[in-house]
């Protein structure tokens, strides 16, 4: 079946960006704001983190990350990548030069951080 058929069908599997993520000094005033703005309710929150419920099923969340300090470049906004084989997805993201910065677990979540080529940061974990 070709890619289009696929994606038609709504059978494309494979990575997807599950979440776009902010930093946040004040992640509840910020997730507030956008939620409003947005029309997209709190789906969830967790540890310092809130996600929003994306408009449609599908799409990514706005999702955002309690930070101590502004966060001036490094992961102000970042990718989250999910993979029913998010360790197959490490290995080709990093044959394609990306880096391994460090590792997380939250309860039973776990994701690690990477970088691309260029240094920008993203997440990827299992979906």
């Amino acid at each position: 079946m070709e890619t289009e058929e696929l994606a038609q069908s709504g059978r494309i599997s494979g990575p997807r960006i599950a979440s776009i993520v902010v930093n946040a000094v004040d992640a509840a005033r910020l997730s507030s704001f956008w939620s409003v703005l947005l029309d997209m309710p709190v789906s969830a929150e967790y540890e310092g983190f809130i996600w929003l419920r994306p408009a449609e099923s599908g799409l990514p969340q706005l999702a955002f990350q309690q930070v101590a300090a502004p966060t001036e470049g490094r992961r102000r906004l970042h990718l989250d990548l999910h993979d029913a084989d998010p360790s197959a997805l490490r290995r080709k993201a990093e044959t394609l030069g990306a880096t391994f910065v460090e590792e997380y677990t939250i309860g039973d979540f776990h994701w690690d951080v990477m970088q691309d080529p260029e240094g920008n940061e993203f997440c990827i974990a299992r979906d």
